[in-house]
């Protein structure tokens, strides 16, 4: 009789697809990061500038026009300029025609507004690549202090003793009975609203599983061979804990801290929708959809294209967490 063995290993169609995940959150994320990144130098225009109230806002994606400069110094949107006689020009705007004296205009210079302008005239294209580095950079810095502070807890709540154990427990189970986003609320709403405030707000919020998952870790870490081992020859706590115990129990912590990113930009979304979030005239992904409000669904793009970013995002947080959880698996999987 042949003996037991056990799980057979995942085959090729379980390892390519672990590996696709993996490999589409990452180009996802890569893009993303890199048109914030890169921003400055990708946004088609000054992503605050007013260019023209009247004929410039809520043009669709795709709108070309020129930009008048005159010789008062302002800068209006045209459809159309041409000679209309001798020292007279015809400019088509807010599709009327209108006779301008010649003199009057300095240059005309076409411009191209590939998503659409809001409601102020304001270019999108160019608050959207400006509202990545927003976004990316509240989020990414909410779940990098959220990491730091839910480590050191379940560090001390794994390695301590028993009383402070039970103590940092029980403090991280009231904390997540309370739903998160009414603790983020409240927080907002005691120290206002700001990009620095939101970052706070959802570190504040989002430590507390990542503190769960790091005091389970070491619990069952601590009484490995090699723990006691080490503790056996003097090795300092502080050591074993940096160098063996938190790369170990780091597996799941990353594929938290993959999760939490999605919900941070969903987070921040949600707070500049209630006005808590980033203020304007900044941009983020969130403060463009709450722009937006005010002129969908008739100018639809102003919502569409901010909410598809923070999907696509969403969607490589999900990926990745996905992809890292199964190579991690696989990894510890007997073959």
């Amino acid at each position: 009789m042949a003996e037991p063995h056990g799980p057979a290993a995942p085959g090729p169609r379980a390892r390519s697809g672990d590996r696709a995940a993996l490999i589409a959150g990452a180009a996802i994320a890569l893009l993303l990061g890199s048109l914030a990144l890169f921003a400055p130098w990708l946004a088609p225009h000054e992503p605050e500038r007013v260019w023209d109230p009247a004929a410039g806002r809520l043009l669709p994606p795709g709108s070309a026009r020129l930009a008048v400069t005159l010789a008062d110094g302002r800068t209006l949107l045209a459809e159309v300029v041409r000679p209309a006689g001798p020292g007279t020009l015809a400019w088509k705007r807010l599709g009327s025609w209108q006779r301008i004296p010649a003199e009057q205009v300095v240059s005309a210079q076409p411009i191209n507004f590939p998503l659409g302008t809001d409601r102020y005239g304001r270019d999108l294209a160019s608050r959207l690549l400006l509202g990545a580095r927003v976004s990316l950079r509240v989020g990414v810095l909410a779940v990098l202090l959220a990491l730091v502070l839910g480590v050191a807890v379940g560090a001390a709540a794994g390695l301590g003793p028993p009383w402070l154990d039970a103590v940092l427990s029980r403090g991280i189970d009231a904390l997540i009975a309370f739903p998160r986003l009414f603790l983020v609320l409240a927080l907002a709403a005691l120290a206002g609203a700001g990009e620095a405030l939101v970052v706070a707000a959802l570190a504040a919020t989002g430590w507390m599983e990542v503190a769960r998952l790091v005091r389970a870790e070491l619990h069952r870490l601590r009484g490995e061979e090699f723990v006691l081992a080490a503790r056996a020859v003097g090795v300092p706590p502080a050591r074993l804990l940096v160098r063996h115990l938190l790369p170990l129990a780091m597996a799941p912590v990353l594929v938290t801290a993959a999760l939490r990113l999605g919900d941070a930009l969903l987070a921040e979304a949600a707070l500049s929708w209630l006005g808590f979030g980033v203020q304007p005239p900044q941009a983020s992904w969130g403060s463009l959809l709450a722009e937006a409000q005010a002129s969908f669904p008739g100018a639809w793009w102003v919502a569409a294209f901010p909410g598809l970013a923070i999907a696509l995002a969403v969607l490589a947080s999900a990926l990745l967490a996905d992809g890292l959880q199964d190579a991690l698996e696989l990894r510890g999987r007997p073959r």
